[in-house]
This record gives structure tokens, sequence and C-alpha cells, in this order.
């Protein structure tokens, strides 16, 4: 019975999650932002591991990114940027997640014009390794030559190198699931950078 109950929270956050990527491809993120909180909340309700947290957590980031809510992901990048800093690096998947917030905030740097776009980009390449980050090893390429890109050339090379998460091909409407009638109760026991937190 244990078995089929943690089955089925398991199959809540996720499918809550899968809803929040379809109103996210349908440009409808503050719903999509609502969707990701509660899976957050019940993935973390539920002792899911880890995995499940950060991606939701970057889905999240991707919307706020997308509805230029630039200050907002600044603040929880520089705050997660500040934790992966205390904990280390125990996993190489901590080590490449901590390199993908980086990226994100060096992008979201250059995309609102606040300093330290470079500095982020180049810590992120450091962190992660030549090769793994070619975005960011791009425009980075373009800052050493002194191009300031446009909001929309960014963007456009971000979906060319494939950086959002949240595309078509990778969503199952068919495990999508509307919010439950008492989503957004309890506060969520997660780390303090978490977006609305």
């Amino acid at each position: 019975m244990a078995d089929a109950a943690a089955t089925l929270r398991h199959e809540m956050h996720l499918g809550i999650a899968e809803a929040g990527k379809v109103h996210a491809l349908a440009r409808r993120h503050p719903e999509a932002l609502r969707h990701y909180r509660e899976a957050m909340r019940l993935a973390v309700a539920a002792r899911a591991p880890e995995v499940f947290f950060r991606h939701y957590l970057q889905c999240t980031l991707e919307s706020l990114e997308l509805m230029e809510s630039y200050d907002e992901v600044i603040r929880v990048c520089t705050e997660a940027d500040a934790h992966y800093d205390r904990t280390g690096h125990p996993l190489p998947l901590h080590r490449r997640d901590h390199a993908a917030i980086l990226e994100r905030l060096g992008l979201v740097r250059l995309k609102s014009g606040a300093e330290g776009a470079e500095e982020a980009l180049r810590r992120a390449v450091d962190l992660a390794g030549p090769g793994v980050l070619p975005l960011a090893e791009e425009v980075l390429g373009w800052l050493a030559r002194r191009l300031t890109p446009t909001l929309a050339r960014l963007t456009e090379v971000q979906r060319r190198r494939r950086y959002f998460t949240v595309r078509p091909d990778q969503v199952d409407r068919n495990r999508a699931r509307p919010l439950p009638p008492d989503a957004g109760g309890a506060p969520l026991a997660a780390p303090a950078f978490l977006p609305g937190g």
C-alpha cells in the first residue's frame, strides 16, 4: 500500500509540472509558475529525489526569464550560486547544475544590462569544462569581440542551442494534471533562493 501511495505522489508532482510546461509553451507563464511551484512543494513533501526539485526550479527560472522578470532570475541565481559555493560539488551533477545556474545568470544579466554577465559566463564555462556549455562559449566569443547582442539575437541563439528545457518535443501532454483545488497551501520547505519562497 505504501508503494502505491508513493507512486501516486510521484505521478502527481510529475503531472502538475507537465501541465505547467503546457502552459509555458502557450506563453501562459504566470499559470506555468503556479504549477511549477506546486510541483516543487509536492516533490519536497514526497521526499522525491533532488533531481525533480532542480528540474522544476529550472523550469521556473525559464518562465521568469521569458516573462523578462530579470531581477527575480538574477536574485534566485545569485542565491543558488552562493548555495553551491557553500555546499561544494560532491557530485558531477551538482557541478553541472551550478554551471547551468551561472550560465543563466550571465545571460540574464546580459539581457537586462546588469553588470557581471561576462564574469558569470566565464565561471560557468570554467566550472563545466570546454565544450559543455556551447551557448555560454559562443556568447563569450561575442563579448571578447566587443559585440553586444540584441535581446532578439540572444533569444534566437538560446533556442538554437536548445538552452530552454520546455520545448514541444520534451513535454508529455498526456501526463499533464490540473492543479488540485487546495494547491498553494502549505509553504515550501526548500532553499531560500526559491522564487516566491
